[in-house]
């Protein structure tokens, strides 16, 4: 293990102690005592990104809080909820968050990096970058992840009978889990075969959706608002993954096809041919601009 990696071990272990910390002297409902620690224990690698000067401390974040917040969670509930359900969601969180984790590990090349669109932040903002960073790579992405996580109270904590919109929720998590796998690995096989710069992956899944790994994403969280309704959890509660889609078609993706546009000259013209997101049939040249 890298002086790097070993780096940011340390401050996830900080963080997590932090958290469970936070937890135990706070008296609330789970729901708050889960909040509460989760900011807390991303105020911890805010300051260990600030001390470093690099925010790529944060990039795991994303997929390391939620089997957290679900493991307090079923473990505050105990035997109250359904615990077939209990053990096919944590399954799939895990799932999801292990390999999110390990793809992210495989592809991370130190400290000596930061994410471009960090960088660009950090131009941007100039003098002002930390607290940019605190506001927009740190507390903003935190704030989503909470909310695509509250379906969970009621899937883990609540003792309905299983039911067909189980099934659903299986199916749509399962499949996006899966769609996102397998889009990251064609992406990592791409990137390690030699290629022109302005060449850009067309193949496999990337042939049916410009960014199948962000269907697969936006996929997963839906599974879990309907985990949390198949639970008799409140319809709100929605506002999670429906945050974490605004986010990726409002944000990210618009970025990211800026960034693409500007590097690669051919992808203008991929772009009226082929789907954003979700997959389908690629138009004849000349055809009508796919959403």
């Amino acid at each position: 293990m890298s002086q790097d990696m070993k780096a940011i071990v340390v401050a996830y272990v900080a963080a997590g102690a932090a958290a469970v910390a936070t937890a135990q002297s706070i008296t609330a409902e789970p729901l708050w005592v889960a909040f509460w620690a989760d900011v807390v224990a991303t105020l911890v690698i805010f300051g260990c990104s600030w001390l470093y000067g690099n925010s790529s401390f944060y990039d795991a974040y994303w997929s390391v809080a939620p089997p957290a917040i679900a493991v307090y969670w079923a473990f505050e509930a105990g035997a109250d909820g359904n615990g077939v359900r209990q053990v096919l969601v944590l399954a799939l969180v895990f799932a999801w968050a292990l390999r999110l984790t390990w793809n992210w590990a495989r592809g991370w090349t130190g400290l000596g990096h930061e994410d471009w669109r960090y960088v660009d932040i950090r131009e941007a903002t100039g003098a002002l970058y930390w607290p940019a960073s605190l506001l927009a790579i740190h507390g903003l992405p935190t704030l989503f992840v909470f909310a695509g996580c509250l379906p969970l109270l009621a899937a883990l904590r609540e003792d309905t009978p299983l039911g067909l919109l189980d099934g659903l929720a299986t199916l749509v998590t399962v499949g996006g889990i899966y769609l996102e796998a397998r889009a990251d690995q064609e992406l990592a096989r791409f990137r390690r075969t030699p290629h022109a710069p302005e060449e850009f992956l067309r193949t496999g899944l990337w042939s049916r959706s410009r960014h199948p790994n962000y269907f697969g994403e936006m996929s997963f969280w839906t599974g879990l608002f309907l985990f949390g309704l198949a639970a008799g959890g409140p319809l709100w509660h929605g506002i999670g993954a429906l945050s974490i889609v605004l986010l990726f078609r409002l944000a990210s993706l618009p970025l990211i096809e800026k960034r693409m546009q500007e590097r690669r000259p051919a992808y203008a013209a991929w772009m009226e041919r082929s789907n954003l997101v979700m997959p389908g049939r690629v138009a004849a040249a000349g055809g009508p601009t796919r959403l």
